[in-house]
This record gives C-alpha cells, sequence and structure tokens, in this order.
C-alpha cells in the first residue's frame, strides 16, 4: 500500500505541476549575435476555457499581433502563429518558474526563456520626425469592412481642418503581418507619411492588415490578391464618405504594397492617381532569386550551382502540382543541393533536416506561391492614371534600376501618357539617407522617412487633384 501511496502522490506532484495559471504577462530576450538582443512580451488569457495570446515586440515597436492559436499541455506552452508566420514553443522548468524553447520566425530560430512579469523596457530610440500633439489636423480611428472575405479592416484616417470635401489617399504597407504604420525597426513610417501628406491638405487612410492589430481575419492564409480587396474595400470606404472627394482617391504602396496597388486600381474605378514606393516590377520568381542570393546569410562554394539550385527550387514550388508532391520534389532537390552547403556549418543532421522542413515549409505558403508566379508589370500596363514610381539608390531588397525598368516598360507599352519614375540617390528601401542601404542599418538611423522623397509624393500629388 506504501507504493501505492508514493506512485499517487508523484501523479497528484505531476498533474498540479503542470496546472499552474500561465495567464499573464511573460516576457524573455534572445541574443541575435555577440552584442545584439531583442525581448518578447507575450499576453497570455484565458477566454472561455481557451488560452488566447497577444505578443510585442518593444524593440520593434510592434504590438498586439494575434497568433492563432495557444495550448498548454503537459507542462508544454505552443503559441502557434502560422497566421503570421511565427512560433514559440517551450517547456515548464518547475525549478526555476519558467518556459524553455524556441521563437521560431520562417527558417530562423531563436532560444527563448519566458518568465512572468512585465519587461523593464529600454529606452526607445530618438524618432524626431514623429508629429507631437496636438495636430493641426482631425484623426479619427475608422472600421470597413471587406464583405467578400469575411474581413473587418481598423485604421486611422487623418483628415485636414478645411470646409468641404478633401482628396485622399490609401496607404498600403509592404510584405509581412503589418500594423496601420507599417512599423519596423522602431520607425513608423506610415505615420510620418500620413502627417506630412494631411498637412498638406490631403486626407490619409492607414490600416492594420488583416489578421493585426486590430483588423480580424487571417494574414498567413491570404495573398498578393487577396490584400488587394482589403485595398478596394478600402476605397469604397472613402468614397462613402461626405468629406472626401470622390473623384481624387490614390494609393501609395510601399514594397509589396507596390504590386498590391495596381491589382486594385484595376478592380476598381475608384482609385485617380498611384504612388509606387520602392515597388518591384519583374516577375516574382525573379526577385525571390535576387533575394536568396544577396542577402543568404551563409558562404557558398559555387555561386553559379547555388543560383541553378534556387531557380529550380523556385520552378518546383511554382508549379501547379499537388502540394503533397511539391514538398516531397523539394526535400529531394534540397536534400541534393542545399544539404551538403548546410552540413559543415551547423554540424548535424537533425539540424540540417529542420532547416531544410522550414526552407520548404516558407517555399509552398499561398502567399509565396502566388508571388511566384506573379509579374506587377502585367498589372502596371492597364493602368491609365498617373503614376509616381520612387525607388532608393541604395536600396538593397528592391534594386532601383532593373525594377524600374520593368516599370517604366510596362507603361510604356501600355500606352500611359502621365507617368515619373525617380531613383533617389543615397536611400535604403525604407527611403531613409543611409550609408549601406543593409537591413542591419535601418534602426540606427534616426531619420524614418526623407524629407526629400516626402516632397517629391505630396508635391506630385497636388499636382494631379483637383
Amino acid at each position: 500500500m506504501k507504493k501505492i501511496h508514493i506512485t499517487c502522490a508523484i501523479l497528484m506532484y505531476s498533474v498540479l505541476s503542470f496546472s499552474q495559471d500561465i495567464t499573464g504577462i511573460w516576457n524573455g530576450t534572445a541574443k541575435l549575435g555577440e552584442d545584439k538582443e531583442i525581448s518578447f512580451i507575450f499576453n497570455i488569457k484565458n477566454i472561455e476555457n481557451e488560452y488566447v495570446t497577444e505578443f510585442s515586440i518593444p524593440k520593434q515597436r510592434v504590438t498586439a499581433l494575434k497568433p492563432q492559436k495557444t495550448t498548454f499541455e503537459n507542462g508544454v506552452l505552443l503559441i502557434d502563429g502560422a497566421n503570421l508566420g511565427v512560433k514559440y514553443e517551450g517547456k515548464f522548468n518547475q525549478t526555476l518558474k519558467q518556459f524553455e524553447g524556441t521563437f521560431t520566425e520562417g527558417v530562423n530560430q531563436l532560444p527563448l526563456n519566458l518568465k512572468k512579469g512585465k519587461l523593464k523596457l529600454e529606452a526607445k530610440n530618438n524618432r524626431p520626425q514623429e508629429p507631437v500633439k496636438p495636430y493641426p489636423y482631425n484623426e479619427e480611428e475608422v472600421v470597413f469592412e471587406n464583405k467578400e472575405a469575411n474581413v473587418s479592416l481598423v485604421g486611422t484616417l487623418t483628415i485636414p481642418k478645411k470646409s468641404g470635401k478633401s482628396p485622399a489617399v490609401i496607404l498600403i504597407s509592404g510584405s509581412g503581418p503589418q500594423d496601420r504604420d507599417e512599423t519596423f525597426a522602431n520607425h513608423k513610417p506610415f505615420w510620418i507619411i500620413a502627417d506630412h501628406l494631411t498637412r498638406q491638405g490631403i486626407a490619409v487612410l492607414r490600416f492594420d492588415d488583416r489578421g493585426v492589430g486590430k483588423s480580424t481575419g487571417n494574414f498567413s492564409n491570404a495573398t498578393t490578391k487577396d490584400f488587394s480587396t482589403d485595398v478596394v474595400s478600402a476605397v469604397k470606404y472613402l468614397k462613402s464618405r461626405a468629406d472626401i472627394d470622390a473623384n481624387d482617391i490614390g494609393l501609395i504602396g510601399h514594397s509589396e504594397g507596390g504590386i498590391i496597388a495596381p491589382l486594385a486600381a484595376n478592380q476598381t474605378k475608384g482609385v485617380s492617381f498611384m504612388v509606387l514606393l520602392a515597388s518591384t516590377g519583374i516577375p516574382g520568381s525573379e526577385i525571390s532569386l535576387m533575394q536568396s542570393i544577396s542577402m543568404r546569410p551563409f558562404p557558398v562554394p559555387n555561386e553559379a550551382e547555388y543560383e541553378r539550385a534556387i531557380r529550380k527550387a523556385i520552378k518546383i514550388a511554382s508549379s501547379d502540382n499537388e502540394l503533397s508532391i511539391i514538398k516531397k520534389e523539394l526535400t529531394n532537390h534540397y536534400n541534393k543541393t542545399i544539404a551538403p552547403i548546410l552540413e559543415p556549418l551547423v554540424g548535424n543532421d537533425a539540424k540540417v533536416n529542420e532547416i531544410i522542413e522550414g526552407l520548404i515549409e516558407t517555399r509552398t505558403t499561398p502567399w509565396v506561391r502566388y508571388f511566384y508566379n506573379y509579374n506587377p508589370a502585367t498589372e502596371i500596363e492597364k493602368l491609365k492614371i498617373p503614376v509616381l514610381s520612387l525607388n532608393g539608390s541604395k536600396d538593397t531588397q528592391v534594386k532601383a534600376k532593373i525594377n524600374q525598368n520593368g516599370i517604366r516598360q510596362a507603361l510604356i507599352k501600355g500606352g500611359n501618357q502621365d507617368y515619373k519614375i525617380i531613383e533617389l540617390e543615397n536611400l535604403n528601401h525604407f527611403f531613409q539617407e543611409c550609408e549601406t542601404g543593409k537591413m542591419d542599418e535601418y534602426q540606427k538611423i534616426e531619420q524614418t522617412f526623407s524629407p526629400i522623397a516626402l516632397k517629391e509624393i505630396s508635391s506630385w500629388i497636388l499636382e494631379h487633384v483637383n
């Protein structure tokens, strides 16, 4: 009997140790390198007997991201953010009272331990361009519906203080789940653009991507085409307002937003002008290839062979075959071409397999497969409205010359009579004045958006509205 009592005690302890209340705020810091760190804050709630999580990345000023599912079973916390392209999985350490696990984004994994309690926030970077209240214009939070997609989109509308109707623009964010300010690296470029344009007499609507912030919907299942229907819904919303000039509504798209904008404009007659910022003008498959080479974080023994391997991977992933067949073909292809490169870098087969699995998942999402097969020039060619295209000369993510040439040729082929294409010197992908244009430079720069670029945008728009 004594033995049974001991066994029961052990089982009871096991149950109790895993039934603790995990609701509340958890925080942790992951190392990105020898001298770089990034902190996370997870707010876990219990709503109708289900865990719901929101998480923030203070250093990047990203808040209220909503993973699709949270579970806690047998001491393992799983925060499934497949809708956002992320995941956290950690096992609870009863002795240290912390979760010990890994934060995953795409193929990147960071060891991350979470402790309960609030995070002591670092002093924020200086961002001198950010506006300070009171603003010389009106601001309101608005909600509009994409009824076909059953999505509610929430954003901010800034409107000049004047009588009568104002021209308006809709800001369209780049790739990845973005909030209404297109927050990145502690910068909020859409806030800066909205403030500048509204001071010039132009109303501006900026909104959280579907599934981000206060907007509903599932981000991970959406494609560039789906996002374009959200923009069409935004156009319809502005046309319904008495304080907006329905004949002067334009689109400003940054990066992926620049290929969403033409798709949206060609679905409605409600768009009268367009501004493309760091937009691409060549097929998505070519953009992906270029970025796979230029942004690769590891060396390869033979560049030509590596390029051929990436081209074939993209060809496999973008085919019309069943997804199971595509994943099998990619697995075989990566095991022959990429695994030999990774093995000496990571040291063991299990890690290599894990990285390859991540690569396959990344290359087969709905968004990526659509992107591979989408050529924005096809939609740009159809545009009969005025177009302004701006790219930075030091953009390392979207090369200016090859993409602006694609945009220019499409506009000429379509017979567009009113367009302007400018390569702005010494500006990066986010239109910051910079030294190198590389991604690790973004956060170090105090400037959020070049005044020269802001002036180009507002002056051109004012020339094209009534």
